[in-house]
């Protein structure tokens, strides 16, 4: 439970009251202080550790409060949550809302507050302009911090709601931003500049946040790392358009701040009755803007592992409420890349076997099932199992999910429910269904689609009741939702209004529709691989799938930088063929093993076309990850910060701090020859640890190895390990094997 403080003064040298609200999660080392003058909006005075006497905070406003300067107005900057130009902030407009067509200037005053164990709320109003907010603050279990905003129209006649961009003020000398950027089969690659005065902003504005999305926007103090240097990050928790933005005035130090992007007209709010209106999120008498997190931390381990407890949390919750048990993440064989759309039943039911003698646990049917679909022109939207692939009686696609459940193991089914083929049936049928920004003219095609209008209800039970009638039909226990065409020119033909907000509530509603028709149901969340991972979507789905370049050495950061906001259990992971079917790079099978590993473990290869010696080899790994998916499940990642560009060191740590595994990726030669040692992060510096290579990759690195090139023993590289000191290994290291390039081994460290 949060702790909340409040104290209240008058402040020095003048009339207005002075409150302060103080935040804390001792557990989690987080806390955070706002500070109320007079009527205004809140600014944030404290974001960090726990402070020892937080009834000092109330002297904050005497402490921080900028003096007024020459050539600036009465009053300097110094921002709100929400800055306007009514308290003198002359950076971006933050908060945009016009009636008939003309923007409003508000000037907010509170009018409410009220404060408990989950947090702040308050209702501030521009009662000269009929505009009313209502704006909560939480800290949540994990230290992490949200914050969103309602906007109520209190006059006749509508008010547009254009931008609502909340956000945190951070410590002056936090200078350096890291974001990532990225494009299809290569997503998550991070970038870092300097914080100058100025804006830097990135926008997702494709309907989902994409393959550029930074899923963090990150300010730290110089040089800030995995383990090392403070630093603050936010994030927009919404899966259609949205921005993060980094901003510094000359009279302010940093602002990290994110908002939904909203087009013209797409928010038009009518009168607000207090009481007598209907204020859910799928309400237009009400906008609700998506939450926006922010997460301090000590290097970004600590940032990310925030977000984790929290998706945990937000899982474990919802599981409660629906009396599902939480099971082990059941280990995956997924057909694309094995057979593509060459679907038959003999083939799935022999590939099937082979998975399932490898350990698979979950066999899911990717495209090409359904209506035309033999190749991606055609069918999609048509969903009806096609009856010249699947035809009735013994070779049925029920059939073989009857074979597949008969074995043990679950059955998985792809859809693409957002999106639709021209040449399809439902296309020909109901024009009328598609988002287009004229009644004559389509958006420009991606993957030969076009972006089914959700908003339209008829549309919505259509795809909703296909895929419900399905999922009893089959048996169906997962799906994988994929989503291939950028949403753009999205103005539904129902409304006549731009309708990406609204599309994005239709998604999430179906998604719960489906889970809570279906109990037990799990949904992944694919977007040509990691085109929608956000705080929205991963509220709802069971997991996302990274990327569609199963490349090993590419997903070395891929998966790195996709765990600053997604627990490992959630990212899928999958080992794949070699030569990688997406960059036609030739890999070790242990390279390829050890990469998906530490993640929600599956297999993205036509097995029936390797050799026994491979298929025996790649079933000691899924046995191996089995042992340990429950530490992976509830443990700690963490990320090494080592000098050589060439490696990673990557790990979890169990949940209890008694086990953990680690791993070392020679990507590229280095310039050190062997491998200077590596330090182990988030180990307890006063427990001592014994040390020793899986037993699965105990043979690897040694002398004349396939994978190694030492011409020497490694002194702990044996099945009898070293014991060492968690300050020891934190400090210097161990020296890894000497590995060749494009190669990864995993050992385990055990407190003794």
């Amino acid at each position: 439970m949060t702790k909340v403080l409040e104290f209240e003064n008058q402040a020095e040298h003048s009339d207005e009251r002075l409150r302060v609200v103080y935040l804390e999660q001792a557990e989690a080392r987080s806390a955070f202080a706002l500070a109320f003058v007079g009527d205004e909006l809140p600014r944030v005075v404290h974001w960090g550790r726990p402070v020892r006497n937080p009834e000092t905070l109330i002297n904050s406003v005497a402490a921080l409060k900028p003096q007024r300067v020459s050539g600036a107005l009465d009053e300097t900057a110094w921002p709100s949550i929400l800055p306007t130009q009514a308290e003198s902030w002359s950076g971006e407009t933050r908060f945009v809302v016009r009636r008939g067509g003309t923007e409003l200037f508000c000037k907010f005053v509170v009018t409410s507050l009220l404060c408990d164990e989950s947090g702040v709320t308050l209702t501030a109003r521009d009662d000269e302009q009929h505009v009313e907010i209502e704006w909560t603050c939480e800290m949540r279990e994990s230290g992490l911090i949200r914050q969103r905003a309602q906007v109520h129209n209190l006059a006749t006649g509508e008010l547009e709601v254009g931008k609502v961009e909340l956000g945190f003020a951070v410590p002056a000398d936090m200078t350096e931003i890291l974001t990532t950027t990225g494009h299809h089969l290569h997503e998550r690659s991070p970038q870092r500049q300097q914080l100058t005065i100025g804006r830097f902003q990135k926008a997702s504005m494709v309907g989902r946040p994409d393959f550029d999305a930074s899923l963090l926007l990150s300010v730290g103090r110089p040089g800030f790392g995995f383990t090392h240097g403070d630093v603050y990050s936010v994030h927009v928790g919404w899966s259609g358009n949205s921005l993060l933005a980094a901003e510094k005035l000359p009279y302010t130090s940093g602002q990290i701040s994110g908002a939904e992007v909203l087009f013209g007209g797409e928010i038009s709010l009518p009168l607000f009755v207090d009481g007598e209106s209907d204020v859910s999120e799928e309400s237009r008498d009400v906008y609700t803007t998506p939450w926006v997190y922010g997460a301090y931390g000590d290097g970004l381990n600590e940032v990310a592992d925030r977000f984790h407890a929290e998706l945990r949390n937000v899982h474990a919750q919802w599981r409660a409420e629906r009396g599902i048990s939480e099971k082990p993440r059941p280990v995956i064989l997924n057909t694309w890349e094995a057979v593509y759309f060459q679907h038959d039943y003999d083939t799935l039911t022999e590939l099937a076997d082979k998975a399932v003698r490898s350990g698979v646990e979950r066999f899911v049917v990717d495209d090409g099932w359904f209506g035309d679909r033999r190749d991606d022109t055609a069918g999609l939207g048509d969903w009806q199992i096609s009856p010249d692939v699947w035809p009735e009686g013994s070779k049925s696609l029920k059939a073989l999910a009857d074979y597949v459940h008969g074995t043990g193991m679950e059955f998985g089914l792809w859809f693409e429910p957002e999106m639709v083929n021209p040449n399809s049936q439902m296309f020909r049928e109901h024009p009328e269904w598609v988002l287009k920004p004229t009644p004559n003219r389509l958006p420009m095609q991606g993957r030969n689609q076009q972006v089914v209008d959700l908003t339209n209800p008829q549309a919505y039970d259509y795809v909703y009741g296909c895929m419900d009638s399905l999922i009893g039909e089959l048996g169906i226990d997962y799906i994988k939702w994929d989503h291939n065409k950028y949403v753009t020119e999205a103005v539904s033909p129902l409304s006549g209004r731009p309708a990406i907000h609204e599309q994005t509530l239709a998604v999430y509603r179906i998604f719960r529709d489906l889970k809570n028709a279906h109990p037990g149901l799990e949904i992944e969340s694919c977007s040509s691989g990691g085109g929608r991972v956000d705080m929205g979507i991963l509220s709802l789905a069971d997991r996302i799938w990274a990327s569609d370049c199963v490349d090993p050495v590419e997903r070395a950061d891929i998966q790195r930088y996709t765990s600053l906001l997604v627990p490992p259990e959630m990212i899928g992971e999958h080992v794949g063929a070699s030569p990688a079917h997406s960059t036609h790079r030739a890999t070790s099978q242990e390279l390829r093993m050890a990469m998906a590993f530490f993640g929600h473990l599956g297999i993205e290869w036509n097995l029936l076309k390797e050799p026994q010696k491979d298929l025996d080899e790649l079933g000691v790994w899924v046995k191996a990850y089995k042992e340990h998916r429950d530490d992976f499940a509830h443990g700690v990642v963490v990320h090494g910060d080592d000098e050589d560009p060439a490696v990673r060191v990557d790990g979890v740590i169990s949940a209890d701090g008694a086990r953990a595994v680690y791993r070392f990726t020679q990507l590229t030669t280095s310039q050190t020859y062997p491998a200077a040692p590596v330090r182990l992060a988030g180990l307890d510096p006063d427990a001592t640890y014994h040390i020793a290579p899986l037993a699965l990759n105990l043979e690897s690195g040694e002398p004349f190895t396939e994978i190694g090139n030492g011409q020497s023993a490694l002194g702990w590289w044996n099945a009898d390990g070293i014991d060492m000191s968690g300050e020891a290994l934190a400090t210097y290291g161990l020296r890894p094997p000497s590995i060749h390039p494009a190669n990864a081994v995993l050992f385990s460290v055990t407190r003794i």
